[in-house]
């Protein structure tokens, strides 16, 4: 029983990151045929294996101007490599099953479980609808909402096409454009563009389960009429967490790149303030793992290079469309630090207490992470002679799926370009996911063992 439970669990893992290779050479194969190209000629295999990986893997760097480019062919083919990435690649394996009413077994409500990171598998049957719900409403409100910019714009079918590709390419965080090679920097000064746009980043950023979670506890105030002071306090603690710290970070990021950027003129300096503080808004939300640029990218200061990197490592939240370490995961290793700088023997947040092992996930999924954007940044510095801060931030939007680069991504050696392709694989499907896969190991809830403590001398 506990063999078979072991190998069931290995499966799981190397499913969900087979699936997404899978996925990917399909798309390497359309995308390299010259149906695909606009002038009609067939797409180096790099760089449509290039292409194929940032659009599954919702990441948004590209070698080539996805605008000019792919023809209409093509750009179909990234639009849907991007929904399926967005959605989770075994959300639409399985999703295709229920369309076509075969029962889910264990195995696929595993599957689920693993890849949407539950704790249990009770009431999967109803997650996947749910999920392609909620995603087909809040893309369609994008879509209708882009219209009113781009119809008058670029004309009617246009104008359509336009708006439903961004508002998939931003609800799933893709930040894949076809505006051309200046991404949304030409609508900088666009209010409407750029707060549809953070709308959607946000909504797909901020997971799931935070909507089902603010849905039931809205609908519970209408029913017993209490609104005050107890919407909030009836979230669950993960939503809380996701949505402060999601708000934080956001505001935060946007008043320290206003600050810093306020008088650089290669940036924002010679902006109006109000589109000064809509840019570097938008810069802090997109900075989250979207990676449309709102501004020129290539001429931050130092300053404002780390803080845009913190931002992108950091993420969005779990079961969303966004990548990175994740904010929860970020804020529990923050609030345990505090608890032990207090003296605290446990972490403590809104009233409640953190068990151990999550902690532990989230400490390995910390170090995992880091340790592969190092290991990236290292390998992308031996085979490419750029900056070190170029080098950083591609690789740190590489792990981060965020897309958003100094302008070296088409510069790449053919290494290079690999190197950031298995950084994309892996900040996709998450490091832990690539570990257990490899491994085929996960903890054991039923080893009992009691061994003898002892004290290791830190600090």
């Amino acid at each position: 029983m506990k063999k078979g439970r072991k190998k069931k669990n290995f499966n799981t893992t190397r499913w969900i990151a087979v699936g997404f290779l899978l996925v990917i050479l399909w798309g390497t194969i359309m995308l390299s045929l010259p149906v695909s190209a606009s002038d009609g000629k067939a797409t180096n295999i790099i760089d449509a294996l290039f292409t194929s990986t940032t659009s599954v893997c919702v990441t948004g760097l590209t070698t080539v101007v996805t605008a000019t480019h792919w023809s209409i062919f093509g750009k179909s083919v990234i639009l849907l490599l991007i929904q399926l990435g967005g959605l989770g690649v075994i959300c639409c394996m399985i999703a295709v099953l229920m369309l076509f009413r075969v029962k889910l077994n264990m195995r696929e409500k595993v599957m689920i479980q693993e890849s949407y990171s539950f704790d249990s598998i009770e009431g999967m049957n109803k997650i996947i609808p749910r999920v392609f719900k909620g995603t087909m409403l809040v893309e369609g409100i994008g879509a209708i909402l882009y219209c009113f910019a781009f119809i008058p714009r670029y004309g009617i079918l246009k104008g359509i096409w336009y708006s439903v590709f961004h508002s998939v390419s931003a609800f799933c965080n893709a930040g894949i454009d076809l505006i051309g090679d200046s991404s949304f920097i030409s609508f900088s000064n666009n209010t409407w563009i750029s707060f549809v746009t953070m709308f959607l980043i946000i909504a797909g950023g901020i997971g799931f389960i935070v909507w089902w979670d603010l849905k039931a506890v809205i609908s519970e105030a209408f029913k017993k009429r209490k609104f005050k002071g107890q919407l909030f306090k009836r979230l669950t603690i993960h939503s809380k967490v996701a949505i402060t710290v999601t708000i934080a970070l956001i505001l935060a990021g946007a008043v320290l790149i206003f600050a810093f950027e306020y008088n650089n003129v290669a940036t924002i300096g010679n902006y109006s303030p109000g589109e000064k503080i809509v840019a570097s808004l938008f810069q802090s939300v997109t900075a989250r793992t979207a990676g449309f640029a709102g501004i020129i990218q290539d001429s931050f200061r130092l300053h404002t290079y780390i803080i845009i990197m913190v931002l992108m490592l950091i993420g969005g939240s779990p079961m969303g469309t966004a990548g990175g370490l994740k904010t929860t995961t970020i804020a529990m290793m923050f609030i345990c630090v505090l608890s032990v700088i207090r003296g605290k023997r446990d972490t403590e947040v809104f009233d409640r207490r953190i068990s151990r092992d999550n902690i532990r996930t989230g400490l390995t999924v910390v170090v995992v992470g880091v340790s592969i954007l190092l290991l990236g940044i290292i390998a992308l510095s031996i085979t490419d002679n750029f900056t070190g801060i170029e080098t950083s931030y591609e690789c740190v939007s590489a792990i981060a799926t965020v897309g958003l680069s100094t302008g070296i991504t088409p510069m790449l050696s053919t290494a290079g370009k690999f190197i950031i392709i298995v950084m994309m694989f892996i900040g996709r499907i998450g490091p832990i996911t690539i570990a257990m896969a490899i491994g085929g190991k996960k903890i054991n809830d039923e080893d009992s063992r009691q061994l003898p403590k002892k004290r290791i001398i830190v600090g």
